[in-house]
């Protein structure tokens, strides 16, 4: 299979998937997530991404499960169908949409094992209002177009809101500083990956490829990640996404997590944009709630509490939703678009 990047910069770039990149993925998934063919998946992805096309169709394909084959997501028919099913694989606007949804009750979710997320973060508020109201934690998990699925939470053990788990197996995991360094535990490096799943590389384009691989064949998937010391993952964005601000390094999602406990927001993204004298400042884009009375002010009260000065925002704007790709992915290269002028 050749599968073209949803890359936001420079041209897309064909991933080059061999027969045995997804036979080996598929199979280590129906093991660590327990597929048999007593299992009933409901099915709502599209299929023209891996999440759908290669993730959900073959873990069904290879335990010869059932599966209800839905044209596109719907939160009524996925009521509907729910009661007849035992997995459904989802991304995150899956999970807010359903919760929305009256008819989404415990009831109907009781022969449902596992409700899956993934392809964007799953908010922690959304991880702990799904198992309040089903009992359900979601198991999140963490892959890419050039390698299919590489880390997720355990299907027995406890899976943690805001981490996406283990490695599979025979995938092998690192991450590493700017200088090539294994990094500490809990510290902030690039992830890089290496087994059987991983592509061959891009089409057409041996240097492109060359720039991605390591001299010992890792991938660098260019997303920042860290690692505790029970070896559980946590991602904490995409190395593109981190912000550089008076020369001092800033992860957004750490921002964005405390945004998001305050009362009466939704979510929120913060991207960097032109300062003229820090080069980068800090902006937050905010959802609040339909007749929230949520404001500026209380965000940066909340947030003046709770991390450093240099990372508190300069600007907090209010917008109706964010904007996002078909996976349901924050575009922040439209935000840093749409918002570059802001601090001039």
């Amino acid at each position: 299979m050749i599968l073209y990047t949803s890359g936001t910069t420079g041209r897309s770039k064909g991933a080059m998937l061999s027969h045995q990149n997804l036979a080996s993925n598929a199979l280590h998934l129906i093991d660590i997530w327990g597929f048999s063919e007593k299992d009933v998946l409901l099915h709502a992805l599209p299929i023209y991404h891996v999440h759908g096309l290669f993730v959900a169709l073959h873990c069904a394909l290879l335990s010869t499960a059932t599966m209800h084959f839905l044209s596109a997501f719907d939160a009524d028919r996925i009521v509907h169908y729910l009661p007849d099913s035992t997995v459904l694989m989802g991304v995150p606007t899956f999970y807010t949409r359903l919760l929305k949804n009256s008819g989404f009750t415990k009831e109907v979710c009781q022969s449902v094992r596992l409700f899956i997320s993934g392809s964007a973060p799953l908010l922690a508020e959304t991880f702990e209002e799904f198992e309040k109201r089903t009992g359900h934690r979601i198991l999140e998990r963490y892959g890419m177009t050039e390698t299919g699925m590489l880390i997720s939470n355990p299907l027995e053990g406890e899976r943690v809101a805001g981490t996406v788990g283990f490695p599979l197996p025979e995938v092998e995991t690192r991450i590493m500083d700017e200088d090539n360094n294994e990094v500490s535990a809990n510290d902030v490096g690039i992830l890089e990956v290496k087994g059987p799943n991983v592509f061959k590389g891009y089409w057409q384009m041996p240097e492109k490829t060359a720039e991605e691989f390591r001299e010992d064949g890792f991938f660098i998937t260019g997303d920042l990640a860290s690692r505790d010391e029970n070896e559980r993952i946590t991602l904490v964005g995409r190395n593109k996404d981190m912000i550089i601000s008076g020369g001092l390094n800033i992860y957004p999602i750490e921002i964005e997590n405390c945004i998001n406990e305050v009362q009466g927001v939704v979510e929120s993204a913060v991207i960097g944009v032109p300062h003229e004298d820090f080069g980068e400042g800090v902006v937050a884009i905010v959802v609040a709630e339909q007749n929230g009375d949520v404001s500026a002010d209380d965000i940066a009260a909340e947030l003046a509490e709770r991390i450093a000065k240099f990372k508190q925002p300069k600007k907090i704007e209010f917008v109706q939703s964010l904007p996002r790709n078909t996976m349901g992915k924050v575009q922040k290269n439209v935000l840093r678009d749409q918002y570059k002028t802001i601090l001039s």
